[in-house]
C-alpha cells in the first residue's frame, strides 16, 4: 500500500524516531485506565493503527490472538521484525473503508484504536465508523485513544471531541460505558500540551 494513505503523513520518513518514542513506553501503562475493562481469557484483538507493534505484541504474550492493521510500510514491516510472534497476523489496510480486513469477516472480541481516529476528518469519521463497528462481535468491546492539543508539523490531524464519536457510535448500537481524560506519558507529548481521551465503548444490548 502507498505511503500516502490519507492521515499516515509523515510517519514514514520519523520512523526511526517513532519507534524510540512509542517502544519506550509500556503497552499496560498507555491503557491504565482501561486495564480493568480488557478480557483476561485468551480473545480475539484487533488493533487497528497498529505502529511499531508494542500493543499488539503486549495482547499476544498475554495469549490472545490478533491481527494487526498497519498501512505505512516502514512501520509494519519493522514491527513485524521487531515483534515476532505466531498469534499476530499483520494485515496492510487503512480506515475509512478497511475493504482487506471486511473481507475476512472475523469478528473481534476486543477493538484498539490507538491514536488514530485522530487522521480522519468529519466525513472520514462517518464512513469509518460503520466498518468499524461491523468487525465488532456481539460482546465485543471497542477502546479508543483521541488526541487533543498541537498538531507536528508535516502532520494530518484533528481534533475529535468524545461527544463526536459517541454521536456516530450511538446509531450503530454501541454505547459509551467509560469516558477517562488524561494527560502524556511521553516526554515530546507532555511537553506540548497533549492531552488524551479514552472511551470504551459495547454493543448496547451487553449485559
Amino acid at each position: 500500500m502507498a505511503e500516502d494513505v490519507g492521515g499516515t503523513e509523515g510517519y514514514a520518513a520519523e520512523a526511526d524516531d517513532l519507534f524510540a518514542r512509542y517502544e519506550s513506553l509500556a503497552a499496560q501503562d498507555v491503557h491504565r485506565a482501561v486495564l480493568h475493562l480488557l478480557p483476561s481469557a485468551p480473545a480475539r484483538v484487533l488493533d487497528i493503527g497498529a505502529g511499531t507493534g508494542r500493543d499488539a505484541a503486549w495482547f499476544a504474550a498475554q495469549g490472545h490472538q490478533v491481527v494487526a492493521v498497519e498501512p505505512t510500510d516502514a512501520l509494519r514491516l519493522r514491527a513485524m521484525t521487531l515483534h515476532p510472534s505466531p498469534r499476530i497476523a499483520w494485515v496492510d489496510d487503512s480506515l475509512p473503508e478497511l475493504a482487506a480486513l471486511r473481507a475476512r469477516h472475523d469478528p473481534f472480541d476486543l477493538i484498539m484504536m490507538t491514536a488514530v481516529l485522530m487522521h480522519l476528518d468529519a466525513d472520514e469519521r462517518a464512513r469509518a465508523m460503520p466498518n468499524v463497528a461491523s468487525l465488532l462481535a456481539p460482546k465485543g468491546l471497542l477502546i479508543m485513544r483521541l488526541r487533543h492539543g498541537p498538531v507536528p508539523p508535516g502532520r494530518r490531524m484533528f481534533d475529535v471531541a468524545a461527544e463526536d464519536v459517541t454521536a456516530l457510535a450511538a446509531p450503530l448500537g454501541l454505547r459509551c460505558v467509560f469516558e477517562h481524560h488524561g494527560g502524556s506519558l511521553g516526554m515530546q507529548n507532555h511537553s506540548a500540551g497533549v492531552t488524551w481521551t479514552t472511551l470504551a465503548l459495547v454493543r448496547s444490548d451487553r449485559a
